[in-house]
């Protein structure tokens, strides 16, 4: 069973190292097999949008000089890279964009017992800089996993921004694996694995990441970024948040926080570092989950005071809701773990499969609340779905 602290940080492209040391996991990882005939290695290509939409992507570097960054060795003010996915109007002559740059995906492999070099074969499908649509778009603010990273959820960003949806990923910086900003430097994760107190560990974390949250909102929205030339544009009467794990927790609490955010999704993270299990929202949300319950969850649904439905997919691990499922075979992963660990991270269900679902229902959930549409998946099971099971629901 994943316990308290693992269900926060066995999450997103860095979690599986956390349940073997480092020096472990390096010394597991032997290097690329290499590909018959001496090619190149295959491209692992993440699964297409089911949108009819062409989709762009690009990056943007943001500074928050109205924060100091409470995990920087030194005074400077919180510094963030975030991740745009969009509709854009064409994707002709644009260059397909890559998972991960070299250097994090480097840093992050050094991390997991895992072969170097599968993680930069990932192939997303959005293109670097495409033209974005015009209009306003619906936003939804993404929060990565502990020791994760922006990247993590790539297949499903991309078939919200193929449905009309202007994703912006966040890389916590000093939370996520690494994060490189566009001067060359590299800001590794430093956070504790085993803080000497659990709860206000948890609390400064959540604060930090939703004090991003919402710095990422009001730039996308009303800030400089906002009137940046050429960027998709966000509509700030429809915003929502969601996120992975830890993610998951500080999307929950910037629901708390902030009005703006008008819904909000949890994706099998636990209920820590904030009031919320003990508050209830007042808002929309959606806990999608491996687990089949949690003390976090069970006091967040007796006290949840808006619309709320809690799902569990059955064969799923905690890393399925990533796109880390894609790399696990090509990457050897299995060898390389418990089997034990491996089934509490991955579960059974197919990586393709585990994709389709997380991107069934966080659609039906935003589409429902932030574009009226009607949501019939989340009104009951489904024989479509036969692996979800419905928990929780309220009547409203």
């Amino acid at each position: 069973m994943i316990g308290r602290r693992s269900l926060l940080t066995a999450a997103g492209a860095g979690g599986a190292a956390l349940t073997l040391p480092a020096t472990a996991a390096r010394a597991a990882s032997p290097g690329p097999a290499p590909s018959p005939g001496g090619a190149a290695p295959e491209r692992i290509d993440l699964p297409a949008p089911t949108g009819d939409r062409p989709i762009g992507t690009v990056s943007l570097h943001l500074v928050d000089r109205a924060r100091q960054d409470p995990f920087s060795p030194v005074p400077a003010p919180r510094e963030l890279m975030v991740q745009l996915w969009y509709p854009a109007t064409a994707t002709t002559g644009r260059p397909r964009a890559p998972y991960l740059s070299p250097r994090v995906a480097a840093a992050v492999e050094q991390r997991l017992p895992l072969e170097p070099g599968v993680l930069v074969r990932l192939r997303p499908t959005a293109r670097l800089g495409a033209p974005a649509a015009p209009g306003a778009l619906p936003l939804l603010v993404l929060s990565h996993g502990r020791t994760g990273g922006r990247s993590n959820c790539t297949a499903l960003a991309e078939e919200l921004a193929a449905r009309g949806y202007l994703v912006a990923a966040v890389d916590h910086t000093y939370d996520a694996a690494a994060v490189e900003f566009p001067d060359g430097r590299v800001v590794l994760g430093a956070l504790e694995d085993d803080p000497a107190d659990p709860d206000a560990a948890d609390r400064k974390e959540i604060s930090t990441r939703v004090g991003d949250l919402r710095f990422v909102v009001t730039e996308l929205t009303t800030g400089g970024t906002a009137r940046r030339p050429g960027l998709p544009r966000a509509d700030r009467h429809r915003t929502g948040v969601l996120g992975h794990s830890m993610g998951g927790a500080a999307a929950a609490e910037a629901v708390r926080q902030d009005d703006r955010f008008a819904a909000g999704l949890d994706l099998d993270g636990g209920l820590f570092g904030s009031p919320v299990p003990h508050t209830g929202l007042n808002r929309p949300f959606l806990l999608l989950t491996s687990l089949a319950d949690h003390d976090t969850w069970r006091l967040w649904r007796e006290h949840q005071r808006g619309w709320g439905r809690q799902l569990r997919i059955r064969t799923a691990g905690h890393l399925s809701f990533t796109d880390l499922p894609h790399a696990a075979g090509p990457g050897r992963l299995a060898e390389h773990l418990p089997a034990e660990v491996y089934s509490e991270l991955f579960g059974t269900v197919a990586p393709s499969r585990a994709t389709a679902l997380a991107r069934a229902y966080t659609l039906a959930h935003f589409d429902r609340v932030l574009r009226g549409c009607p949501a019939p998946l989340l009104d009951g099971p489904t024989p479509r779905h036969p692996e979800v099971d419905f928990v929780w629901g309220t009547r409203r």
